[in-house]
Protein backbone atom coordinates (compact mmCIF):
# COMPACT_ATOMS: atom_id res chain seq x y z
CA UNK A 1 0.00 0.00 0.00
CA UNK A 2 0.94 3.68 -1.12
CA UNK A 3 2.24 5.85 1.79
CA UNK A 4 0.36 9.01 1.24
CA UNK A 5 1.16 12.72 1.51
CA UNK A 6 -0.22 16.07 0.48
CA UNK A 7 1.41 19.26 0.22
CA UNK A 8 -1.17 22.03 0.33
CA UNK A 9 -3.55 21.99 3.29
CA UNK A 10 -6.09 24.30 1.63
CA UNK A 11 -9.90 23.39 0.48
CA UNK A 12 -8.71 20.69 -2.08
CA UNK A 13 -5.43 19.44 0.13
CA UNK A 14 -7.79 18.83 3.85
CA UNK A 15 -10.63 17.33 1.22
CA UNK A 16 -7.83 14.94 -0.57
CA UNK A 17 -7.12 13.61 2.98
CA UNK A 18 -10.35 13.07 3.92
CA UNK A 19 -10.73 10.82 0.95
CA UNK A 20 -7.76 8.92 1.84
CA UNK A 21 -8.42 8.62 5.49
CA UNK A 22 -11.83 7.51 5.19
CA UNK A 23 -10.55 4.48 2.68
CA UNK A 24 -8.42 3.25 5.88
CA UNK A 25 -4.85 5.06 4.67
CA UNK A 26 -2.86 7.18 7.27
CA UNK A 27 -2.04 10.55 5.27
CA UNK A 28 0.72 13.44 6.24
CA UNK A 29 -0.59 17.08 5.44
CA UNK A 30 1.89 19.92 4.88
CA UNK A 31 0.47 23.58 5.86
CA UNK A 32 2.68 26.47 5.52
CA UNK A 33 2.56 27.57 8.98
CA UNK A 34 0.11 26.83 11.68
CA UNK A 35 -2.95 29.39 10.67
CA UNK A 36 -3.29 27.14 7.85
CA UNK A 37 -2.82 24.09 9.72
CA UNK A 38 -5.42 25.26 11.98
CA UNK A 39 -7.51 26.12 9.11
CA UNK A 40 -7.60 22.58 7.84
CA UNK A 41 -8.51 20.94 10.68
CA UNK A 42 -11.64 23.46 11.36
CA UNK A 43 -12.50 22.93 7.50
CA UNK A 44 -11.99 19.01 8.22
CA UNK A 45 -14.05 18.29 11.35
CA UNK A 46 -16.47 20.65 9.44
CA UNK A 47 -16.98 18.49 6.72
CA UNK A 48 -16.40 15.21 9.46
CA UNK A 49 -19.59 16.51 11.19
CA UNK A 50 -21.65 16.75 8.09
CA UNK A 51 -20.99 13.79 6.51
CA UNK A 52 -21.80 12.16 9.70
CA UNK A 53 -24.73 13.54 10.22
CA UNK A 54 -25.83 12.57 6.86
CA UNK A 55 -25.18 8.82 7.78
CA UNK A 56 -22.25 7.94 5.20
CA UNK A 57 -20.18 7.21 8.49
CA UNK A 58 -20.83 6.58 12.30
CA UNK A 59 -19.87 9.29 14.90
CA UNK A 60 -17.41 6.68 16.37
CA UNK A 61 -15.75 6.33 12.57
CA UNK A 62 -15.28 9.88 12.48
CA UNK A 63 -12.44 9.97 15.26
CA UNK A 64 -10.89 6.84 13.61
CA UNK A 65 -10.97 9.31 10.51
CA UNK A 66 -9.89 11.94 11.76
CA UNK A 67 -6.75 10.17 13.40
CA UNK A 68 -5.54 8.84 9.68
CA UNK A 69 -4.50 12.15 9.05
CA UNK A 70 -1.29 14.09 10.90
CA UNK A 71 -0.96 18.01 9.72
CA UNK A 72 2.93 19.53 9.96
CA UNK A 73 4.07 22.44 9.11
CA UNK A 74 7.97 20.98 8.20
CA UNK A 75 8.00 19.52 4.40
CA UNK A 76 10.78 17.01 5.72
CA UNK A 77 8.76 15.67 8.19
CA UNK A 78 5.05 14.76 5.89
CA UNK A 79 6.99 13.25 3.40
CA UNK A 80 10.14 11.65 5.05
CA UNK A 81 8.34 7.68 4.65
CA UNK A 82 6.27 8.69 1.77
CA UNK A 83 5.58 6.74 -1.44
CA UNK A 84 3.34 8.73 -3.67
CA UNK A 85 3.16 12.69 -3.32
CA UNK A 86 0.23 14.81 -4.00
CA UNK A 87 0.52 18.37 -4.66
CA UNK A 88 -1.82 20.93 -3.90
CA UNK A 89 -0.48 24.17 -3.87
CA UNK A 90 -1.79 27.41 -5.87
CA UNK A 91 -1.64 27.34 -9.76
CA UNK A 92 1.24 29.12 -9.96
CA UNK A 93 3.90 27.82 -12.43
CA UNK A 94 6.61 28.83 -10.95
CA UNK A 95 5.78 27.67 -7.12
CA UNK A 96 4.95 24.55 -8.01
CA UNK A 97 8.45 23.79 -9.90
CA UNK A 98 10.20 24.88 -7.04
CA UNK A 99 8.03 23.06 -4.47
CA UNK A 100 9.17 20.06 -7.25
CA UNK A 101 13.20 20.56 -6.61
CA UNK A 102 12.30 20.82 -3.32
CA UNK A 103 11.09 17.25 -2.88
CA UNK A 104 13.41 15.82 -5.23
CA UNK A 105 16.02 16.86 -2.99
CA UNK A 106 14.38 14.95 -0.11
CA UNK A 107 12.86 11.89 -2.03
CA UNK A 108 13.57 8.89 -3.28
CA UNK A 109 13.48 8.42 -7.65
CA UNK A 110 10.90 6.03 -6.98
CA UNK A 111 8.57 7.56 -5.01
CA UNK A 112 5.52 9.85 -7.58
CA UNK A 113 5.09 13.09 -7.34
CA UNK A 114 1.54 13.90 -8.48
CA UNK A 115 -0.01 17.46 -9.09
CA UNK A 116 -3.64 18.40 -8.70
CA UNK A 117 -3.41 21.08 -10.79
CA UNK A 118 -6.71 22.00 -13.20
CA UNK A 119 -5.03 23.26 -16.03
CA UNK A 120 -1.21 22.66 -16.42
CA UNK A 121 -0.14 20.43 -18.38
CA UNK A 122 2.16 17.67 -16.98
CA UNK A 123 4.98 17.94 -19.10
CA UNK A 124 5.42 21.95 -18.53
CA UNK A 125 5.24 21.36 -14.78
CA UNK A 126 7.72 18.24 -15.12
CA UNK A 127 10.38 20.37 -17.12
CA UNK A 128 12.44 21.26 -14.72
CA UNK A 129 12.41 17.88 -12.69
CA UNK A 130 15.39 15.32 -12.70
CA UNK A 131 13.57 12.44 -12.26
CA UNK A 132 10.44 14.05 -14.59
CA UNK A 133 9.57 9.99 -15.23
CA UNK A 134 7.54 9.77 -12.25
CA UNK A 135 5.64 12.81 -12.20
CA UNK A 136 1.62 12.56 -13.17
CA UNK A 137 -1.47 14.95 -12.63
CA UNK A 138 -4.16 13.53 -10.66
CA UNK A 139 -6.88 16.14 -11.19
CA UNK A 140 -9.43 15.90 -8.08
CA UNK A 141 -13.03 17.80 -8.48
CA UNK A 142 -14.17 20.33 -5.84
CA UNK A 143 -15.46 18.96 -3.39
CA UNK A 144 -12.46 16.50 -3.13
CA UNK A 145 -13.94 14.34 -0.61
CA UNK A 146 -17.55 14.40 -1.73
CA UNK A 147 -17.00 13.76 -5.68
CA UNK A 148 -15.74 10.07 -7.39
CA UNK A 149 -13.72 11.76 -10.37
CA UNK A 150 -10.05 11.81 -10.41
CA UNK A 151 -8.68 12.70 -14.12
CA UNK A 152 -5.34 11.08 -14.62
CA UNK A 153 -3.26 12.95 -17.14
CA UNK A 154 -0.33 11.43 -18.30
CA UNK A 155 2.43 13.56 -19.61
CA UNK A 156 5.34 13.40 -22.21
CA UNK A 157 7.55 11.83 -19.83
CA UNK A 158 5.63 9.72 -17.49
CA UNK A 159 6.28 6.22 -17.67
CA UNK A 160 3.90 3.35 -17.38
CA UNK A 161 4.65 2.34 -14.31
CA UNK A 162 3.64 6.30 -12.56
CA UNK A 163 0.39 5.41 -14.17
CA UNK A 164 -0.32 2.29 -13.01
CA UNK A 165 0.58 3.36 -9.36
CA UNK A 166 -1.46 6.22 -9.71
CA UNK A 167 -4.53 4.43 -10.66
CA UNK A 168 -4.54 1.56 -8.08
CA UNK A 169 -3.86 4.91 -5.31
CA UNK A 170 -6.87 6.10 -6.13
CA UNK A 171 -9.15 3.25 -6.20
CA UNK A 172 -7.91 2.24 -3.19
CA UNK A 173 -8.97 5.74 -1.98
CA UNK A 174 -12.17 4.53 -4.25
CA UNK A 175 -11.97 7.16 -6.15
CA UNK A 176 -13.37 6.89 -10.00
CA UNK A 177 -9.85 7.72 -12.02
CA UNK A 178 -9.91 8.25 -15.81
CA UNK A 179 -7.24 8.33 -17.91
CA UNK A 180 -6.03 10.84 -20.35
CA UNK A 181 -3.46 9.47 -22.71
CA UNK A 182 -2.74 12.43 -24.50
CA UNK A 183 -2.34 15.91 -22.92
CA UNK A 184 -4.68 18.35 -23.88
CA UNK A 185 -5.99 22.09 -22.08
CA UNK A 186 -8.72 21.76 -19.46
CA UNK A 187 -8.32 18.22 -19.53
CA UNK A 188 -12.01 16.20 -20.35
CA UNK A 189 -14.40 17.31 -17.52
CA UNK A 190 -13.11 21.31 -17.83
CA UNK A 191 -13.35 20.77 -21.53
CA UNK A 192 -17.41 20.06 -21.54
CA UNK A 193 -18.26 22.36 -18.59
CA UNK A 194 -17.09 25.13 -20.64
CA UNK A 195 -18.22 24.32 -23.73
CA UNK A 196 -21.56 23.96 -22.07
CA UNK A 197 -20.84 27.81 -20.31
CA UNK A 198 -19.45 29.45 -23.38
CA UNK A 199 -22.98 28.64 -25.02
CA UNK A 200 -25.31 29.76 -21.34
CA UNK A 201 -22.81 33.13 -21.86
CA UNK A 202 -23.61 33.27 -25.64
CA UNK A 203 -27.63 32.88 -25.16
CA UNK A 204 -27.49 35.27 -22.09
CA UNK A 205 -25.57 38.44 -24.37
CA UNK A 206 -27.70 37.52 -27.26
CA UNK A 207 -30.72 38.56 -24.78
CA UNK A 208 -31.81 34.54 -25.75
CA UNK A 209 -33.73 34.31 -22.19
CA UNK A 210 -32.73 35.40 -19.08
CA UNK A 211 -30.21 33.69 -16.57
CA UNK A 212 -32.59 32.11 -14.21
CA UNK A 213 -34.03 30.17 -17.34
CA UNK A 214 -30.51 29.09 -18.92
CA UNK A 215 -29.76 27.66 -15.68
CA UNK A 216 -33.57 26.46 -15.39
CA UNK A 217 -32.62 24.43 -18.44
CA UNK A 218 -30.11 22.59 -17.24
CA UNK A 219 -31.17 21.71 -14.00
CA UNK A 220 -34.70 20.74 -15.24
CA UNK A 221 -33.15 18.95 -18.39
CA UNK A 222 -29.95 17.78 -19.29
CA UNK A 223 -29.05 17.70 -15.53
CA UNK A 224 -31.32 14.83 -14.45
CA UNK A 225 -29.91 12.85 -16.75
CA UNK A 226 -26.23 13.51 -17.09
CA UNK A 227 -25.89 11.70 -13.95
CA UNK A 228 -26.68 8.40 -15.40
CA UNK A 229 -25.46 8.49 -18.84
CA UNK A 230 -22.64 10.49 -20.29
CA UNK A 231 -23.08 12.76 -23.58
CA UNK A 232 -22.40 9.98 -25.66
CA UNK A 233 -24.35 7.47 -23.89
CA UNK A 234 -26.97 9.45 -24.07
CA UNK A 235 -26.37 9.93 -27.95
CA UNK A 236 -26.42 6.07 -28.22
CA UNK A 237 -30.17 6.01 -26.25
CA UNK A 238 -31.52 8.80 -28.33
CA UNK A 239 -30.09 7.12 -31.46
CA UNK A 240 -26.86 7.90 -33.69
CA UNK A 241 -29.12 9.08 -36.64
CA UNK A 242 -31.25 11.61 -34.70
CA UNK A 243 -28.22 13.48 -33.03
CA UNK A 244 -26.29 12.93 -36.10
CA UNK A 245 -28.77 14.62 -38.20
CA UNK A 246 -29.04 17.63 -35.23
CA UNK A 247 -25.34 18.15 -35.38
CA UNK A 248 -25.25 18.75 -38.60
CA UNK A 249 -27.35 21.88 -38.20
CA UNK A 250 -26.96 22.78 -35.04
CA UNK A 251 -22.77 23.10 -34.70
CA UNK A 252 -23.50 26.02 -37.42
CA UNK A 253 -25.27 28.05 -34.80
CA UNK A 254 -23.45 27.67 -31.43
CA UNK A 255 -20.95 29.85 -30.13
CA UNK A 256 -17.04 29.73 -30.92
CA UNK A 257 -16.22 32.89 -28.95
CA UNK A 258 -12.52 32.65 -28.30
CA UNK A 259 -12.88 34.65 -25.16
CA UNK A 260 -15.48 35.62 -22.11
CA UNK A 261 -18.44 37.01 -23.41
CA UNK A 262 -19.84 40.58 -22.97
CA UNK A 263 -21.39 39.89 -19.65
CA UNK A 264 -19.25 37.86 -18.09
CA UNK A 265 -15.85 40.52 -18.97
CA UNK A 266 -17.88 43.30 -17.60
CA UNK A 267 -19.08 41.51 -14.26
CA UNK A 268 -15.13 40.96 -13.57
CA UNK A 269 -14.03 44.11 -14.86
CA UNK A 270 -16.57 45.58 -11.60
CA UNK A 271 -15.57 43.41 -9.34
CA UNK A 272 -18.38 41.49 -9.13
CA UNK A 273 -17.28 38.11 -8.69
CA UNK A 274 -19.97 35.88 -7.43
CA UNK A 275 -20.68 34.34 -4.13
CA UNK A 276 -17.42 35.17 -3.21
CA UNK A 277 -18.34 39.00 -3.28
CA UNK A 278 -21.73 39.13 -3.40
CA UNK A 279 -22.97 39.88 -6.73
CA UNK A 280 -22.15 38.17 -10.15
CA UNK A 281 -24.80 36.76 -12.66
CA UNK A 282 -26.75 36.82 -9.18
CA UNK A 283 -26.73 38.85 -5.92
CA UNK A 284 -25.52 36.59 -2.95
CA UNK A 285 -26.29 37.27 0.45
CA UNK A 286 -24.83 35.16 3.30
CA UNK A 287 -27.89 33.18 3.82
CA UNK A 288 -28.38 32.39 -0.41
CA UNK A 289 -24.97 31.13 -0.11
CA UNK A 290 -25.17 29.15 2.97
CA UNK A 291 -28.60 27.54 1.57
CA UNK A 292 -27.38 27.05 -1.74
CA UNK A 293 -23.81 25.45 -0.57
CA UNK A 294 -25.56 23.28 1.72
CA UNK A 295 -28.19 21.76 -0.72
CA UNK A 296 -25.33 21.18 -3.38
CA UNK A 297 -23.46 19.30 -0.78
CA UNK A 298 -26.74 17.46 0.34
CA UNK A 299 -27.25 16.66 -3.39
CA UNK A 300 -23.60 15.39 -3.53
CA UNK A 301 -23.76 12.97 -0.77
CA UNK A 302 -26.66 11.61 -1.90
CA UNK A 303 -24.99 10.47 -5.38
CA UNK A 304 -22.06 9.04 -2.94
CA UNK A 305 -24.70 7.12 -0.78
CA UNK A 306 -26.17 5.76 -3.85
CA UNK A 307 -22.11 4.75 -4.71
CA UNK A 308 -21.53 3.22 -1.61
CA UNK A 309 -24.89 1.22 -1.84
CA UNK A 310 -23.82 -0.34 -5.26
CA UNK A 311 -20.62 -1.10 -4.52
CA UNK A 312 -22.37 -2.80 -1.05
CA UNK A 313 -20.90 -0.39 1.32
CA UNK A 314 -22.25 2.59 3.45
CA UNK A 315 -23.85 2.85 6.65
CA UNK A 316 -27.42 1.84 7.19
Amino acid sequence: MEKLSIIGAGTMGHSIALSAAWAGKHVNVYGINEQDVENADRGLMNKLKVMADSGLFTASETEKIRGNIRFSIVLEEVIADSTFIIEVIPEVLEMKREMYKKIEHLVGEDVVIASNTSGFKPSLLAKEMTHPNRFVVTHFWNPGHLIPLVEVVKGEYTDDETVRRAMHVLAEMKKKPILLNKEIPGFIGNRLQYALFREAQALLDAGAATKEDIDAAVTYSIGRRLPITGPLMTADMGGLDVFSAISNYLFEDLSTDQRSGETLTRLVEEKKFGDKSGEGFYHWDKAVSEKLNAEREQILIHFLKNDLKANGEGTE
